[in-house]
Order: structure tokens, then C-alpha cells, then sequence
């Protein structure tokens, strides 16, 4: 049986239909999607991150021993300011995407659902005579994310406090007695974000104040049409253990002039003398609502002159451009943006194009 999140009452209660997603069970829509996701583009929308994971590191040495680890620059953060990194193998291929923010005494690294234990036991590896603890905070930990032009606002209008506009800044407010962080998030919907990080007690407190103060739940059917035109891929689904970083969007993950983390060499050499064999693109599908069309299903094959070339990763219906698109890894001899060819959607194959991403800027 999936897990529950623990705000599952309150979804329950705005009316919220459910979907199991890996071992999650999840809101899928709690009325129109495309109201969702209309209030999300011109309002405020509400996700619930229940099941993310969130690790703490404490110790003298907790920036140099993530830096050496990551991809990104960690060293230089200061507090209040935080950044977007993978954890790589040897080989270059991503373990883990994680969004790290630096206290003043601590590191919070938040990983995707199900990946706490595991990047907290990756982590561990490397830790030999450097002063760090690592714990998990996830289940003493409530996640919820405001998407929208609104965030900022609302979340200073219940906070009492607002993050800078850059990428993972954060600051800390209040709700009541409890203190919460604000942390300004990576624009995964192609829209200003804003986590909101406080104790599990105050889950219930935090969501009924957000809710109030005109925050819209929006469920995945909407979120997954915001993420996908945002061209953001997620661990799980577009990126897995047998990606490479260059072959997916990474600028935002890497710093180009830090020195050795596991996998960097694999990296810079794709960078500077090769390239790779495929890449993960956008495909908008040439149909509409009017043909019947669905978006095709994860692990569609992708064909030019009925040869596969590739597959998709994930896709959906596009609220903003009213047709099913997707992300796809095509052969890099197709990978350019407006070549031509088709997915198979169920018993039929559609002609597509590949598409720049983000497919809407």
C-alpha cells in the first residue's frame, strides 16, 4: 500500500483525487487541472513536498566535505544563499539531484522523495577524518512550495519574511511561535517559487495559513504541465543511474571552475574534446484535442523514417499550449531543436518535432 503524506486529511478535505506515484500516494487534481495551472501561471499555486527528504550537516568541515563531493560550488555559499548540485559516480552518471542551503551552523540538503537514506549512506562513504554529522530531518520536517507570480508576497504576508529573487537564497520567519525557512526555489515550473521548510508539527497550521491567504493545492496533472514546459527533467523518471550529467540540462548543477568531485573528470573531458551519443530534449506532438491525442506514455519509442532513436522519459498535456508534449532522450543526430519524427502513442504514431526548452519562456 502507498504511503500517505502527512497533510493527507487537508488534501482529502479540499477535495483532492488521489494517484499512487512510486511508493507515494499523491494528489492527482482536486478539481480542473487547468484551473491549477492557470492559478499557478497568474496567481499562486500550493505543492505539497511531504515526501521530499531533507539532511542536516553540522561540523567544522561540513562546506569543504559537500564541496569535494557535489558538482557545484559549495565552499563560497554564505548564509542565506544555496545553489542546485548532482551527486556523481566515477563515471560521470547522476546518484542524486539535490538543492543545498547553508545556515549559519549547518547545511540543509534536500534530495527527492525516497533518496534521503540513500544519499545520507553516499554520503557517509567519503567521511573519514573530517568533522561532520549528517542526520536525516525528514520526518521532523514539513515541505510545502508556493508556485507562482504571487510566492513572494503571500509567503511574506503569512511569514512575515521574504527570500532574495536569486536561486536557493533563504531567509528564516515565523508563523506564530514557529520558525520557518523561506528559500527562493530553481524555477522548476518556469515560475517564481518559494519553499517553505518548518517542523512536521506545524504542517497542518502552515498549510490551512497559505490556503487563506489565496494559495491554490494544485495537483500533479497541473504541476507535471508546468515542470515539462519548464523542460525541467526529475530523478526518477528523465534521469536515473545510467545518465549522464552532459546529457540532460545542467548548467544550473555544475560549476565549471571548482576543482575535483567524483565524476568531474568525465565531464569536463565531454566538455572540451567529445560530446555525447544522446541528449534529452523537448517533443511537441502534432496533435490537439480535437484529434483525441494523449500524451504518449513513459518509455514511448521516438522514430525517424521508422527507426528508433529514442524514447520518452516523461510527457503530458501541455494546458499551455494545448497539445501532449514531452521529454524525451533522442540520438544527438536528431537532437536538434525542430527535426522531424514520430512517437508511438498507443497504437498509433504521431509525427513530432524536437523542441527547444524550455518549450514555453
Amino acid at each position: 500500500m502507498a504511503n500517505r503524506l502527512p497533510l493527507h486529511d487537508r488534501h482529502l478535505a479540499a477535495g483532492a483525487r488521489f494517484e499512487s506515484v512510486g511508493e507515494w500516494e499523491l494528489s492527482f487534481a482536486y478539481g480542473q487541472p487547468a484551473e491549477e495551472y492557470r492559478a499557478a501561471r497568474n496567481a499562486v499555486g500550493l505543492v505539497d513536498r511531504g515526501h521530499w527528504g531533507v539532511l542536516e550537516l553540522t561540523g567544522r568541515d561540513r562546506a569543504t566535505f559537500l564541496h569535494a563531493l557535489l558538482s557545484n560550488e559549495i565552499k563560497a555559499l554564505a548564509p542565506g544563499q544555496g545553489c542546485a548540485a548532482t551527486l556523481l559516480d566515477v563515471h560521470g552518471k547522476v546518484q542524486v539531484v539535490v538543492s543545498v542551503w547553508v545556515a549559519d551552523d549547518r547545511i540543509f540538503v534536500v534530495t527527492p522523495p525516497s533518496m534521503a537514506q540513500k544519499t545520507a549512506e553516499a554520503l557517509d562513504h567519503y567521511l573519514f577524518s573530517e568533522k561532520v554529522a549528517i542526520r536525516d530531518l525528514s520526518d521532523e520536517t514539513a515541505l510545502l512550495v508556493l508556485v507562482g507570480p504571487k510566492a513572494h508576497e503571500t509567503a511574506e504576508r503569512v511569514t512575515g519574511a521574504r527570500p532574495g529573487e536569486a536561486a536557493w537564497s533563504h531567509v528564516t520567519g515565523k508563523l506564530g511561535d514557529a520558525a520557518v525557512r523561506l528559500v527562493s526555489g530553481g524555477r522548476e515550473t518556469g515560475e517564481a517559487e518559494v519553499w517553505i521548510d518548518g517542523p512536521s508539527s506545524e504542517a497542518p497550521r502552515l498549510w490551512d495559513a497559505l490556503v487563506a491567504a489565496g494559495a491554490r493545492p494544485i495537483g500533479r496533472a497541473a504541476f507535471e504541465s508546468l515542470r515539462i514546459e519548464a523542460g525541467t527533467p526529475v530523478l526518477g523518471r528523465d534521469v536515473d543511474e545510467s545518465v549522464l550529467l552532459p546529457e540532460i540540462p545542467f548548467a544550473s548543477l555544475v560549476s565549471q571552475t571548482k576543482g575535483c568531485y567524483p565524476g568531474q573528470e568525465v565531464v569536463v573531458r565531454i566538455r572540451d574534446r567529445g560530446h555525447v551519443n544522446r541528449m534529452l530534449v523537448g517533443l511537441l506532438v502534432d496533435a490537439t484535442a480535437s484529434d483525441g491525442a494523449r500524451a504518449p506514455s513513459d518509455g514511448a519509442e521516438v522514430l525517424a523514417e521508422s527507426a528508433g532513436v529514442g524514447r520518452v522519459t516523461s510527457s503530458t498535456w501541455s494546458f499551455g499550449l494545448e497539445r501532449p508534449i514531452a521529454l524525451a532522450f533522442v540520438r544527438r543526430q536528431h537532437a536538434a531543436a525542430g527535426s522531424r519524427v514520430e512517437v508511438r502513442v498507443g497504437e498509433r504514431t504521431l509525427p513530432a518535432s524536437v523542441s527547444e526548452l524550455p518549450f514555453i519562456r
